[in-house]
């Protein structure tokens, strides 16, 4: 298992490499620059500020700069956030979105699951067919549809709940939010939990089980959830990677000072450096989330052997 992972931590260079790469000629290559305004600035100063942050140099000069001070940690400083580094906004984006992402993706496993086995055990009952009703509705209704309806409703009609802002430690900030990226994750996991569960109970393990004289609880419990959480554990890490990226939509209509907000600004600003760093970073994470997931597919599944 140490191998695996070392190979899989690994493997992750050249992936991180192409990722730089690919992003660092796209943002140089997209119309607009980081400074252009509503009212152009006079050339001289523009070709000052190019000179200061070494925009006026070749692509492959700017490109071989940036690599290097990548090798150091340094992501280089923000063209538009210019009393901060791309790593001090960083380093303050990235526990929200994390809180975010991790509480969402909780949510989800926490209510997910029990859904899909509830829905399986009650196969073609009036609760089998609300739970996947709901599911599919989950499914087909986006993030940016369910995140304003619920601060319509939960923030301004009722006004139980703040509809934007952040404030570190206070759990209602986090309600809404984490709810509306919750959702999609949630009908997801229902419906796998639900398939995954249908074909376990009908195996010979399971059979068997019965056949002893076990409690349906105990069957459950013991001989078919661990197998049924198999292709969950699968999906885990898709569903973090789409946690992250969908905290992008919804941390900008909650006014979240996360990453994601960070991320579109930069981009609609041009901001190069910071778009660079927010990129490294959400792949990282998503390389991450994968291996755990692979190491816990692993343990769900004994027949699978990773070195």
């Amino acid at each position: 298992m140490l191998s695996y992972t070392l190979r899989r931590l690994l493997g992750a260079i050249p992936t991180l490499f192409v990722v730089v790469t690919v992003t660092f000629f796209l943002m140089r290559l997209a119309p607009g620059g980081p400074f252009d305004q509503e009212q152009p600035l006079p050339a001289e100063i523009e070709a000052n500020l190019e000179a200061a942050y070494g925009l006026d140099q070749p692509l492959a000069v700017q490109y071989g700069r940036y690599l290097r001070g990548l090798l150091r940690g340094d992501f280089g400083p923000s063209f538009k956030y210019r009393d901060f580094t791309v790593t001090e906004l960083i380093g303050q984006g990235l526990p929200v979105s994390l809180t975010l992402g991790l509480c969402a993706l909780a949510l989800a496993i926490g209510i997910g699951i029990p859904l899909g086995v509830l829905a399986a055990l009650r196969r073609n009952t009036l609760s089998d067919r609300l739970i996947i009703a709901i599911a599919v509705m989950g499914i087909a209704v986006p993030g940016f549809v369910v995140a304003p309806l619920l601060a319509l409703v939960f923030g301004i009609y009722l006004g139980w709940l703040p509809v934007a802002g952040w404030e570190p430690g206070s759990i209602r900030t986090l309600i809404l939010p984490v709810v509306a990226l919750a959702l999609p994750a949630i009908a997801y996991v229902t419906r796998l939990m639900r398939g995954s569960m249908l074909e376990v109970l009908s195996s010979n393990h399971v059979r068997a089980a019965r056949a002893r004289g076990l409690s349906e609880r105990a069957v459950v419990t013991r001989h078919a959830l661990k197998s049924a959480l198999v292709p969950v554990a699968s999906y885990l890490g898709p569903a973090a990677a789409a946690v992250l990226t969908g905290s992008l939509v919804i941390e900008t209509i909650f006014s979240l000072p996360g990453m994601g907000r960070y991320l579109v600004q930069g981009a609609l600003n041009r901001d190069y450096t910071l778009v660079m760093g927010m990129v490294i970073v959400y792949a990282t994470l998503t390389l991450v989330f994968n291996l755990i997931v692979d190491l816990l597919y692993g343990w769900l599944n004994p027949r699978v052997r990773h070195d």
